[in-house]
């Protein structure tokens, strides 16, 4: 297993049953997912894209940067 996949599988395995309260939605008009409180979004999961599949996401906390961005939960 090359040191990238084993990376990610580490990453995954972080996530693995903590994303359940994600919500879909449109980051700067596209597809990713936030975590939202009380209706205000805490964290946003920027997708990227490669070949019609996820090749990596950004977790964006910081609540500076959280407010550029335009987000429609959805």
């Amino acid at each position: 297993m090359t040191p990238e996949v084993r990376g990610a599988s580490r990453v995954a395995d972080v996530f693995k049953g903590r994303a359940r309260a994600a919500l879909p939605a449109l980051i700067d008009d596209e597809a990713g997912a936030v975590w939202a409180m009380g209706g205000q979004v805490r964290s946003a999961f920027v997708f990227t894209f490669e070949g019609g599949k996820i090749s990596g996401i950004d977790l964006i906390m910081e609540p500076a940067h959280l407010s550029e961005l335009e987000v429609r939960i959805g």
